[in-house]
């Protein structure tokens, strides 16, 4: 598909004896937020490192559009606090950026005002949105966001998940963002896919949220303003998420 940024097809993943991902298959497409979610323990770090070439799996195929774009917002960054890193400068190490380049970057993530405070002074909100902008600076066409809110309040949680919109909307790229549940998605999220070593199941975050794989992984829902979704599911799904009538993928999302 000309739109398709990066393909896995029957993707597994084994450490020795250790089975981390079993025939995982998805398709990440051009102006698309997928989010990832799943259980600590679900393999969702390992299909991150595959994505962004730093695995290689076991058997399958991994598909990459030619001369792809990535950016990448980890989940964690330890900046030693004895080291005078100002933002501005933090962003100009990256990808060896000049200043005028890292301020656009800077502003198009609202975060200008923060460009000469020390990086290590920032509030956990403040720094995940220059994270945000470190990720960005390629212009990517690819960018993944791993746990992107953690350690952030309600408040910049919303920001950071509009910001993150916003950065999809200027550069009409595709996003994987990986979160441990449901439960704070943001209602633009187009696709959504349940991974505990396997696809559990896929598809609308509507659709996710009642799954019976789901439930069974998180539990039922709570009403938030984030994420706020109902659906009447009257089917079942397959490893690969697609529906079925077959009862005998009932307990897909059982571990294993």
């Amino acid at each position: 598909m000309p739109d398709s940024l990066l393909r896995l097809n029957d993707m597994s993943l084994h450490f020795g004896e250790k089975s981390v991902l079993e025939h995982v298959s998805l398709s990440l497409k051009r102006g698309e937020i997928t989010t990832l979610i799943g259980p600590n323990g679900a393999g969702k770090s390992s299909l991150v490192r595959i994505a962004l070439g730093l695995l290689k799996p076991s058997s399958g195929e991994v598909i990459r559009q030619t001369g792809l774009r990535l950016g990448y917002m980890p989940q964690k960054l330890v900046i030693d606090d004895s080291l005078p890193l100002t933002v501005l400068r933090f962003l100009q190490l990256a990808h060896r950026s000049n200043k005028s380049t890292a301020l656009n970057i800077l502003s198009m993530v609202e975060g200008q005002h923060l460009a000469k405070q020390a990086v290590q002074k920032l509030s956990g909100g403040e720094f995940q949105r220059v994270l945000l902008a470190r990720a960005i600076l390629r212009k990517p066409d690819l960018l993944v966001l791993d746990e992107p809110v953690q350690g952030v309040d309600m408040s910049g949680q919303r920001e950071l998940y509009r910001l993150i919109t916003r950065v999809r909307d200027e550069f009409n790229c595709g996003v994987l963002m990986v979160s441990h549940d449901l439960h704070l998605v943001m209602k633009q999220t187009d696709h959504v896919i349940c991974l505990n070593r396997h696809v559990c199941c896929a598809g609308l975050p509507e659709n996710i949220s009642n799954h019976p794989a789901y439930l069974q992984l998180f539990g039922q829902p709570e009403e938030s303003e984030l994420a706020i979704y109902t659906h009447h599911h009257d089917h079942q799904h397959g490893l690969s998420g697609d529906a079925c009538s077959d009862d005998s993928h009932e307990h897909d999302g059982e571990e294993k």
